[in-house]
This record gives C-alpha cells, structure tokens and sequence, in this order.
C-alpha cells in the first residue's frame, strides 16, 4: 500500500509539470541561437578565392572558377561549387573566412537522404537553400 502512494504522489507532482513535447511537424522547434544547419551559397557574391575549400578540415569544398568574360572586368566567375554533406561537419569555417559572405548558414536542418548520392549538393541547390537565413549581427 505504501508503495502504491509513493507512486500516486510521484504521477500527481509530475502531472502539473510543462509539457516538453513538440507538435512537431505543425509547430517548429526551437533553435539556438549558434545553431548551425546546411549552408547556402549566394553565387554573384563569390570572388573564387578559394579560402573556404582551403580552410575546410574536411576537404568536403569544390570549386572551379574561370575568367571573367567582360573584358572590362577583372577577376573570376563560378563555374561550379560542390559541398560533400557526407563529409561535412557543420564547423562555420567556410563562412567565417568568406571575404565577401557569399556563404552563409541557415537554420535549415530537414534535408535528410537516402542515398549518398543525395548527400553531394551543387551550386543550384544551394543557391535555392534559402530557409530560415540566419541573421547575425544585424541590429
């Protein structure tokens, strides 16, 4: 019997606790504020400088770059930018050595695959990853 209200009394102490599930689907879950989802690329800003393949600890960056075709212009364009997500870990390196934010990370984390194919993202699709674009710093 005692045990029965030892139990009792442990049910009705948690049962007026705030509830800690998600309607998940519906309602978003809550991200901190370092949170670091899948990147997005904005192409027009990109010099191809190379600074976020060469700093990836990973080496999960590929881009190519070629001249530029206005001849009054100096510089390169992109050509292709490849982000391996099966190697990659989410570090912030690449956007925090891109001179000119061209890469940028978002709150975006419901990109699940189910191939490894589907884990090798290219330059449209991560000029399209634009959900929830995390804004730092501004204010």
């Amino acid at each position: 019997m005692l045990g029965l209200a030892k139990g009792l009394k442990y049910t009705l102490k948690n049962f007026t606790k705030e509830i800690v599930t998600y309607d998940y689907p519906e309602k978003s879950v809550p991200l901190p504020d370092r949170f670091r989802g899948i990147q997005k690329f904005y192409p027009e800003r990109c010099i191809v400088c190379n600074q976020c393949a060469n700093i990836c600890p990973t080496q999960c960056i590929h881009l190519t770059g070629k001249k530029d075709p206005d001849p009054s212009k100096k510089g390169k364009v992109i050509e292709s930018y490849n982000i391996n997500f099966e190697l990659c870990i989410l570090c912030d390196f690449c956007t925090e050595v891109c001179p000119t934010e061209a890469v940028v990370m978002t709150n975006n984390f419901e990109n699940s695959a189910y191939t490894r194919d589907d884990l090798y993202k290219d330059l449209t699709w991560l000029d399209n990853n634009n959900e929830n674009i995390r804004e730092e710093n501004k204010g």
